[in-house]
């Protein structure tokens, strides 16, 4: 295997501002999963639709009252904020997780507020396929997501008003993937702005987040920064910052991108709530819409009493965890089967959904031949369907899964 890992790191070593490893292993696989393009047309319809269903449950979501927003889930201190409505797309890059079946494909959640995993489809993938001899599926997206970058600054700075906004990309310094994430952003945005890590912004509370030197920003792009977070965030004296963030942008003094109705439908009760009223045939949901509800969503609760009465396997999920955290899955009869070891979410309420199995994959690694699970992800760029890719490891997909990219056959 030692001419494999010399090829993986000669090819790696040519990607600028790349991270083919993770936590000290083996992260970016000098591999290829070959796919058809009826393959690929399949995963981009399912896409679609799956993203026109969440889309239009923000509306509704947007209008309810504060006490069924708090049953959800979601922190008090984003009541005010969630019902924003600062750009057309509900969210401007948002990622879908979809596992194959034998006939269609299952969205088990949608990362629509800090969605990473985008310069490794965006553009690596297309290297990859390259050098195998396939066609790259995401062919053209970079471009697409270039223009979305641009529409959604051009609209936020609408919103607050300015003609010649200051723009600011914005990461933790020392993370690596997040880092690198937006500046490729950055990069693609390609028009007059500045990254600038997170500690060194600075909050004026009512009046404005500045830079280092005093000047004020207008838009922050904060593409790996989670609002569950920034809640929670706190200066050296114990001042309440994230929660002053929150009011510079419902005061129209800060834009963000994504904007806060991403952050809406980042909790996964969305999608019990989209289960229910697809059960109750509610007709919210066009006869079309529940149709597509059917095929691609899976029967999700905020408690696990029908799988036990049904003896169905299911996932324990927290509404707002990452990278499989905290996840627990369990057996027909109810008794914990698996879960993932990190466990930082453990204080947040959980969903309830169905479980189904990832499907499993051979690829090809430093350490020879493997078997893994293979989860597809999926991006909705302003809305629309955009570039996949896959992502192999255990039958939870977390932190340590590896990126395997995807070629056409052609």
């Amino acid at each position: 295997m030692e001419d494999h890992r010399k090829r993986r790191m000669n090819f790696y070593r040519g990607i600028k501002n790349f991270w083919p490893d993770l936590y000290g292993e083996e992260y970016a696989l000098y591999d290829v999963a070959a796919i058809s393009q009826n393959e690929a047309d399949e995963i981009r319809l399912c896409t679609s639709r799956v993203g026109k269903v969440f889309f239009k449950i923000c509306d509704l979501l947007r209008k309810v009252d504060k006490d069924t927003l708090l049953e959800l889930g979601f922190p008090h201190q984003t009541v005010d904020f969630i019902r924003l409505k600062t750009l057309n797309p509900e969210s401007v890059i948002a990622r879908l997780d979809l596992i194959k079946t034998d006939d269609t494909y299952k969205c088990i959640e949608i990362n629509a507020d800090t969605p990473t995993f985008i310069k490794e489809l965006f553009h690596v993938n297309g290297l990859v396929a390259k050098s195998f001899g396939y066609g790259d599926p995401n062919e053209s997206k970079e471009e697409q997501l270039a223009a979305a970058i641009r529409k959604a600054v051009h609209a936020s700075a609408k919103w607050v008003a300015e003609v010649e906004p200051y723009v600011v990309f914005t990461a933790h310094e020392d993370n690596i993937e997040d880092k690198n994430t937006v500046l490729y952003l950055q990069e693609l945005y390609g028009l007059p702005s500045r990254f600038i890590s997170l500690d060194k912004l600075r909050i004026q509370p009512g009046e404005g987040l500045f830079d280092e030197y005093g000047r004020k920003i207008d838009i922050l792009y904060r593409q790996t920064f989670p609002i569950e977070s920034m809640i929670l965030d706190e200066d050296h004296s114990g001042n309440r910052i994230g929660l002053w963030l929150m009011d510079l942008i419902k005061t129209k003094k800060l834009a963000v991108i994504n904007p806060p109705s991403a952050f809406l439908l980042q909790n996964k009760a969305v999608q019990a709530v989209i289960w229910g009223m697809h059960e109750n045939k509610d007709p919210f949901f066009s006869k079309e819409e529940h149709q597509w509800i059917h095929q691609y969503f899976l029967p999700t609760y905020l408690e696990a009493d029908y799988f036990l009465e049904k003896k169905i396997p299911y996932v324990k999920k927290p509404i707002f965890g990452r990278e499989g955290d905290t996840v627990q899955i369990f057996d027909s009869s109810g008794q914990l089967v698996l879960e993932e070891q990190q466990k930082n979410y453990d204080q947040v309420p959980s969903i309830f959904q169905q479980y189904i199995k990832l499907p499993s994959v051979q690829y090809l690694s430093e350490y020879g031949r493997q078997n893994g699970h293979i989860l597809t992800g999926s991006f909705l760029v302003y809305g629309e369907p955009s570039a996949f890719g896959y992502r192999v490891g255990g039958k939870i997909t977390n932190n340590l899964s590896c990126f395997l990219p995807a070629g056409l056959i052609v």
